[in-house]
């Protein structure tokens, strides 16, 4: 059986392949499934309205939008965590309590990120998450998503890239999920999306491996107006 492999030859099996499944998992508790990321407000306005109109807004997040921006927090933070690197953790806290372009966006990946660490904490202790945990809260900012990920990811010494690549595959298969309930589409529709999306992640998993931290950013506009626009939305299901 082919076990996947890391750009530096690290290995991701047994024990760690199955954790990474466990903790981006659709049942892992941090709730992600209340969160459409503006998808809700796109399907109101018919900008989604079908597979192909789901899979390209999908798409956009994950090459150009949020999923940039969370690429690079979480390579980093694997970085700095595995390293000890202080000064690197606290760029990557920074960025992260930052780089939202919406007070809903910025609540979704807040709240996913502490209901991740308090899920994990217990059951998964790491001397790596200890040091994270500790110098955030010297920091006084919050741990987001992708750097809580990546973070526990370094300290549980899975490698980075097989990591990043659940990471993004997990984001992309939320925002189908909400896309699936909110247009509707049935379930063969969706696995069709995620399957086309693939490609999507993957690259999206190489750029991000050797871009340069400080091109960090994002530039999936419709997607934040979106978001904006959901703020104030008559009639929601979803948190953001």
């Amino acid at each position: 059986m082919h076990t996947p492999m890391s750009t530096d030859g690290a290995s991701v099996g047994g024990t760690q392949l199955v954790r990474l499944m466990n903790w981006l998992s659709p049942s892992f508790p941090v709730g992600a499934y209340s969160y459409s990321h503006g998808i809700e407000y796109a399907v109101d306005a018919g900008l989604i309205h079908d597979r192909d109109t789901l899979r390209d807004w999908v798409s956009e997040v994950i090459a150009a939008g949020t999923g940039r921006v969370d690429a690079d927090l979480h390579r980093a933070a694997h970085e700095a965590v595995r390293n000890r690197d202080e000064a690197l953790f606290v760029w990557v806290l920074e960025h992260g309590d930052a780089m939202r372009a919406t007070r809903e966006l910025g609540e979704e990946t807040e709240n996913q990120g502490q209901a991740f660490l308090a899920a994990v904490a217990r059951p998964w202790p790491a001397a790596g998450l200890d040091w994270a945990q500790e110098k955030a809260a010297e920091q006084q900012r919050p741990m987001v998503y992708p750097v809580a990920v990546g973070a526990v990811a370094a300290a549980q010494d899975i490698p980075l890239e097989p990591a990043l690549a659940a990471y993004l595959h997990a984001l992309a298969a939320n925002l189908v999920s909400a896309g699936i309930r909110l247009i509707p589409l049935g379930q063969s529709d969706g696995q069709q999306a995620l399957a086309d999306l693939e490609p999507v992640i993957l690259d999206a998993v190489a750029q991000a491996l050797e871009r340069d931290r400080e091109d960090i950013g994002q530039a999936a506009l419709m997607v934040d107006w979106a978001s904006a626009r959901h703020e104030t939305q008559y009639t929601r299901l979803f948190r953001s």
